[in-house]
């Protein structure tokens, strides 16, 4: 015996455009909710009959396999895929669109699906397997209108975008985001390219990039750089300076030499770039800030120097970034999930933050803005401090958040990050993105926190 859900969405598009933002690459990408922490491990063509598709889903400390088909496709209309191995007895999921006039749609999402173990199965699954449906699909729905909506906003010339730092937190989704919008994408890569790879190999250490049979590019986005959320050691340091100011200046003396060469060079900064503030609101105009991070900010905004003559340079400020797939939000979740989470030394700390997908439209708008040059803060109109993010979240997750950490004990764990960047304040406001017209999906911290963790 099956069950059988079903979930339709309105959309202001036509179902031609909603039906190919489906057929896109990276639209299973976007589809996938962030805290299920799934990795598309093997896909091969598409969504048309016969398309295959397994993703490997980490349950506990044992990776989960599900393996589905293609079939039943109906250009601009349906496609539908069957589960052929993984956690369900029976799943077979229809995507229709039905057309409502030229500039309106309606997407169904119909699966019908039968848990394992039989009865068993059924009286166990029928308490979390609706739940995690709806929560999934609610998900999948809100992407789906927001990244429309989002396209049709900065509609116009498809651009080629050549990107550093594709396998990071913001790349890992600004790829799909911009090809699922119809945009290409190249990444730039430490490993040789495999056959039919859209990459390019970089050597950061000397600044090698190997162009050749690289089609024209329109935009650059350099994100790499080494992870600063651990203990700084003095070698730790090096790396962290040196993927950053050095590998970038050398990136950008190679990319200053292609011809024809990119209109747009968008190189991720930070808003450590304004040291410890305190309550003191500041936005681009203020003066830099001192310590480690400011200091490696400084050096890799300067670092842009080669190509500043010769192409538009946008320095994009990024506050803390906040997804369940990974970030600072990932490593918060499991001691709140156990109700062991607290406010961090005193609390009254500010943090300035970003919800992932407001970052990813920020990049896009860089990108067409052609005004827009020089530092650009990447972070939502309400900063909330330290107890505040804490009330916050445990609130989202329903748990206790009465086990505060003193500052000693995170001095003892993490040594100077601890102070640089876990006890530091910093109230930052979009001064320039919204003066640019640029609209946030999440203003404030809460909507943020219920979207990514699908509560």
């Amino acid at each position: 015996m099956s069950d059988l859900f079903v979930k339709r969405l309105r959309l202001n598009v036509s179902a031609e455009k909603a039906f190919q933002w489906h057929e896109r690459p990276g639209a299973l990408d976007r589809l996938t909710p962030p805290w299920s922490r799934a990795r598309l491990a093997e896909r091969s063509g598409g969504i048309k009959d016969g398309g295959r598709v397994v993703l490997v889903i980490p349950v506990g400390p044992f990776p989960l396999r599900w393996e589905a088909l293609h079939f039943d496709y109906i250009e601009n209309r349906q496609f539908r895929d069957r589960q052929t191995s993984g956690p369900f007895a029976l799943w077979d999921h229809t995507h229709s669109f039905e057309p409502l006039g030229e500039a309106q749609c309606d997407l169904e999402d119909r699966v019908e699906y039968a848990p394992p173990l039989g009865g068993i199965g059924r009286t166990i699954g029928g308490l979390f397997l609706r739940p995690m449906l709806q929560s999934m699909f609610a998900y999948r729905h809100r992407i789906t209108a927001h990244d429309l909506s989002v396209h049709e906003r900065y509609g116009g010339r498809r651009l080629h975008f050549l990107i550093s730092g594709a396998s990071g937190l913001i790349g890992s989704q600004l790829c799909p985001f911009l090809t699922t919008g119809g945009h290409q994408v190249t990444s730039i890569t430490r490993h040789k390219p495999k056959p039919g790879e859209a990459a390019v190999w970089w050597n950061p250490a000397s600044g090698q990039i190997d162009t050749h049979g690289l089609p024209p590019v329109d935009v650059v986005v350099h994100l790499a750089g080494e992870n600063i959320a651990r203990r700084w050691t003095a070698d730790g340091k090096a790396r962290i300076r040196d993927s950053r100011g050095p590998a970038t200046r050398r990136l950008c003396e190679s990319l200053a030499r292609l011809q024809p060469r990119p209109s747009t060079f968008i190189s991720a900064s930070a808003i450590g770039f304004y040291g410890d503030r305190g309550a003191t609101v500041v936005d681009e105009s203020s003066s830099t800030g001192s310590g480690f991070l400011a200091e490696v900010c400084r050096d890799w905004e300067a670092a842009t120097t080669p190509v500043a003559g010769v192409m538009r340079v946008v320095h994009l400020r990024f506050g803390v970034v906040l997804s369940a797939a990974g970030g600072a939000l990932a490593k918060l979740l499991l001691p709140f999930q156990l109700g062991v989470g607290g406010r961090l030394g005193n609390g009254q700390q500010y943090m300035s933050w970003i919800g992932i997908d407001d970052a990813l439209t920020a990049v896009l708008h860089a990108a067409g803005d052609k005004s827009l040059t020089g530092p650009l803060n990447v972070v939502a109109p309400q900063p909330v401090t330290n107890a505040e993010l804490t009330s916050v979240l445990g609130k989202v997750l329903r748990r206790p958040t009465l086990i505060p950490v003193p500052a000693a004990a995170a001095r003892l764990a993490f040594g100077e990050m601890a102070d640089k960047m876990l006890l530091a304040s910093a109230r930052v406001e979009p001064t320039r993105l919204r003066a640019a017209g640029f609209s946030f999906w999440h203003e404030d911290v809460e909507s943020a926190l219920r979207h990514t963790l699908g509560r």
